[in-house]
């Protein structure tokens, strides 16, 4: 598919109901709702939470690829899920170009695996398990949930959908990695099976459109193996598995740009897999992707004294925003992160102190690990908000 072709697509099947980072059950209920009154969709319960939540499940298409989709494993990773509902969306209104997508595939999506996390804002679950580490352990009603589906769909692929925080770069540059990828590991020796050659290609593809888009600005994550971490596991049952990072992008603090770019993987994807018998021929352009690295701060002070006037110390200040729920909205706080850095470290937004003295709320000394709301420069005070 085209780049024009996508943003369109993108325009007219954007689900305006779904935006911001707060992403709950109560937000997707009547999208649910309308799905289930469509005779193309079915909507099922499929669980339920350690605090009793439903989890629900969508599946459309009648074809012989079979695609298991999850999101919000992590209930603070949202961005995954409200692509997942502009590609429904797409579905319900197919354009001439994904025609035969319904007819080639069947998609299994599970918009909301953690639906207690989603709600407190959380990465983890109730009782503060890490799903993503509990594949194995299978000791949450969550990840039995995945699993039994796992088990009665019999995917061909999986993709397992997150979000990644403000500090990972596209390799050690002042590129941003706004879009992350991997192809899990299935041994320790990080074998390059036939599975994860698959998933290699089908991500070299997805790459390829993003390019055209954000070029430079994704990255692929270190393939280290867990056999705790759910993509590993499925992987190492040898079926391909992609693991996707919806990241940063200038200052969409609410993802809704990543939004975009996450739905374009999505399409250039589905339409990769629907028309083609993947091999994992192409699986080298895969390690063309520069690895993730740590290279950004929300927000850095460049040269400032964090000294006295009498005994300067000029450093770099980092800052990392906050994330906070409160009245079920996302409050962002500053937190200095570090006092000094060494090369190749960018700020999404920096600010030069040109050496003047540079200090925290009521004129006290930054230490690492405080949180700030504003800092005075000389006799300037400046808010470190968004």
């Amino acid at each position: 598919m085209n780049i024009t072709e996508i943003t369109s697509l993108y325009q007219t099947n954007k689900e305006s109901q779904l935006s911001g980072r707060y992403i709950t059950n109560l937000h997707i209920k009547p999208l649910l709702e309308c799905l289930d009154s469509d005779s193309n969709f079915d909507v099922s319960e499929i669980g339920r939470s350690v605090l009793g939540k439903p989890i629900s499940a969508i599946k459309v298409g009648t074809g012989k690829k079979r695609l298991l989709l999850w999101s919000q494993m992590h209930g603070n990773e949202s961005t995954t899920t409200k692509a997942l509902f502009d590609f429904i969306n797409t579905l319900r209104h197919p354009h001439q170009s994904l025609k035969d997508l319904k007819e080639t595939c069947t998609f299994y999506i599970i918009p909301i695996l953690n639906p207690d996390g989603a709600e407190a804002y959380t990465r983890l679950n109730a009782i503060d398990v890490d799903l993503n580490r509990d594949a194995q352990s299978l000791s949450q009603p969550e990840s039995k949930v995945l699993r039994e589906v796992y088990n009665a769909f019999k995917p061909h692929y999986c993709f397992n959908l997150h979000g990644q925080r403000t500090i990972f770069s596209a390799g050690t540059t002042n590129k941003v990695a706004t879009v992350s990828f991997l192809s899990p590991s299935q041994d320790e020796e990080r074998t390059i099976t036939d599975s994860r050659k698959v998933g290699m290609d089908i991500i070299a593809e997805m790459n390829s459109t993003l390019q055209q888009l954000i070029p430079g600005q994704v990255g692929r994550y270190d393939d280290s193996f867990n056999i705790n971490c759910i993509g590993d596991s499925f992987q190492s049952l040898n079926v391909p598995t992609i693991l996707f990072e919806a990241g940063h992008y200038k200052n969409d603090y609410e993802r809704e740009h990543t939004r975009f770019y996450i739905y374009s993987s999505y399409l250039s994807a589905f339409d990769y897999i629907s028309k083609h018998d993947v091999s994992g021929d192409n699986f080298e352009d895969y390690f063309k992707i520069p690895e993730n690295d740590k290279c950004f701060y929300d927000i850095i002070i460049r040269d400032a004294n964090v000294g006295t006037d009498e005994k300067p110390e000029i450093l770099d200040v980092a800052v990392l925003f906050v994330e906070k729920l409160i009245n079920n909205k996302i409050a962002f706080s500053s937190k200095i992160e570090a006092l000094g850095l060494g090369a190749n470290y960018y700020g999404h937004k920096e600010i030069n102190a040109n050496n003047m003295r540079v200090l925290g709320e009521d004129g006290q000394v930054l230490k690492v690990g405080v949180e700030n709301d504003f800092v005075t420069i000389g006799a300037d005070k400046f808010l470190l908000k968004l």
